[in-house]
C-alpha cells in the first residue's frame, strides 16, 4: 500500500476558511486508486511549529510521496511549484504574531532546492482534464515556502526515497475541481519517473 500525504494550511490573515485544506480533506475523503491510501493533515499557519507537525505527519504515515498545499490569493490556476528558497521573510504576521524578516529557514542550508517531482507531466494531465493548471518558479516567502523548503531539505538529509512537493491553489475554482486536479497531480508523481521535455513555467 502507498501512502499519499496531503497537507493544508489552517485559516490565516482573518480569513475564515483556507482553501488549501478543504481540498486536501476532500482529496482524502475520495476514494482512492487500488493499492493507495490519503491521508490529510491540516498545517498551522506558524512558522515555528509548522514544519514539526509536518514532520510529525511523516513519521506517522511513512508516505511516499508528500504534498503539502497552500493559498495563493491572487493566481487563478493551480501552480506546482519548482523551486524553494532558504529564506523566510513576512509580509504579514503569521497566526502566532511572528513576522521574520531575512531569516534562513534552515541556517546553513542550500539557497534553493527544486522539486524534484515530474510536474510538467502533472500540469498536462490538470489540463486535458479542464483544470487550469501551471509551473510556478516561485512559492513566495511565508509560511508555504518555508514549508516547501523544510520538506525539501528532511528528503534530501534523512529521506531520500520519499517524494515531495508543494502546490499553490487559487482561490476562485470550486473545491471539487480543484481536488479533480490534485488527484491528477497525485496519479502523475505516484507513477512517473521522467518529466515531460518541454518548456514551462513563469514567475507570479
Amino acid at each position: 500500500m502507498r501512502q499519499v500525504l496531503i497537507t493544508g494550511f489552517e485559516p490565516f490573515d482573518g480569513a475564515e476558511a483556507n482553501p488549501s485544506w478543504d481540498v486536501a480533506a476532500e482529496s482524502a475523503r475520495r476514494p482512492a486508486p487500488d493499492g493507495v491510501a490519503v491521508t490529510a493533515v491540516r498545517l498551522p499557519c506558524v512558522f515555528d511549529t509548522a514544519l514539526p507537525v509536518l514532520r510529525q505527519a511523516i513519521a506517522e504515515s511513512d508516505p511516499a510521496l508528500v504534498i503539502c498545499l497552500g493559498l495563493a490569493g491572487g493566481r487563478t490556476e493551480i501552480t506546482p511549484e519548482r523551486v524553494a528558497i532558504n529564506l523566510d521573510d513576512a509580509r504579514i504576521p503569521d497566526n502566532a504574531g511572528a513576522q521574520p524578516i531575512d531569516r534562513p529557514v534552515v541556517p546553513g542550508g542550500p539557497a534553493a532546492y527544486l522539486a524534484d517531482l515530474p510536474l510538467k507531466a502533472a500540469v498536462a494531465a490538470m489540463t486535458a482534464a479542464g483544470v487550469p493548471a501551471a509551473i510556478s518558479y516561485t512559492a513566495g516567502t511565508f509560511v508555504c515556502n518555508h514549508v516547501f523548503y523544510g520538506l525539501c531539505h528532511l528528503i534530501a538529509t534523512e529521506r531520500p526515497g520519499l517524494r515531495g512537493g508543494f502546490v499553490h491553489v487559487p482561490p476562485n475554482l470550486p473545491i471539487d475541481r480543484l481536488a479533480d486536479g490534485l488527484t491528477q497531480l497525485v496519479r502523475i508523481c505516484l507513477d512517473t519517473e521522467t518529466d515531460l521535455a518541454v518548456p514551462a513555467g513563469t514567475l507570479h
